[in-house]
């Protein structure tokens, strides 16, 4: 039963991390920019956000939960207000240039952050995460689908969470990986091209964020 629901909760958070939103744009865009660590740490943080409100849904901190969901409205207009920062920051950083290698610096390799990039990077996907509360009613309905009949167990509860974040990081691993491999064929047009577009689609994300909020 422990590892069949382990399965079938990975199998929900490959589904619900799958989808292109904007945190899907933006690991695609850090991954491009900056190297497959800066798309790693982007989803390791998304993840990390989605096992937390995991935890609090998991663990029945009603506390923290109804804190959280009180303070909705706020908390998505900071998000959105975000997204429209990165959104147009991206639009309007300058892309390095080709050196006639197809590459985009000097000595003919792509840019790759350190680990005080990676770190940074991490602490904002898990920031930009966790300011989605309704995230833990998520996780409540999974919860109350995925559990076995019966007391609703810490063992359960931590089972289904491993699942989920399990499943979320095979994603965002898959994604790095293949975002990655083109991103060495790809040439300085089309980077700026693919930048402008995540740009515009961050922003895009943040507007209608702060839409929903008002």
């Amino acid at each position: 039963m422990t590892t069949a629901l382990f399965l079938t909760a990975a199998g929900v958070g490959l589904a619900v991390a799958a989808p292109v939103g904007p945190m899907g744009m933006l690991c695609i865009r850090r991954t491009l920019t900056d190297g497959p660590r800066a798309g790693l740490a982007i989803g390791f943080g998304i993840a990390g956000g989605d096992a937390i409100y995991g935890l609090v849904a998991a663990l029945g901190l009603v506390s923290v939960s109804q804190f959280m969901l009180a303070y909705d409205k706020p908390l998505h207009i900071v998000a959105g207000l975000f997204l429209v920062y990165l959104g147009i920051r991206t639009m309007l950083q300058k892309v390095p240039a080709d050196n006639g290698n197809g590459n985009g610096n000097s000595d003919g390799k792509l840019a790759n952050i350190g680990h005080a990039g990676a770190l940074k990077a991490f602490a904002s996907a898990l920031l930009l995460t966790l300011t989605n509360p309704q995230t833990v009613i998520m996780f409540a309905a999974l919860f109350t689908t995925l559990a076995p009949r019966g007391p609703f167990s810490s063992s359960v509860a931590l089972t289904t969470v491993c699942g989920v974040f399990c499943g979320s990081i095979a994603w965002w691993c898959f994604l790095v990986t293949a975002v990655s491999l083109a991103r060495h064929a790809i040439g300085h047009k089309l980077r700026v091209i693919i930048d402008r577009i995540a740009g515009f689609a961050l922003a895009a994300f943040g507007v209608i964020e702060v839409k929903r909020a008002i």
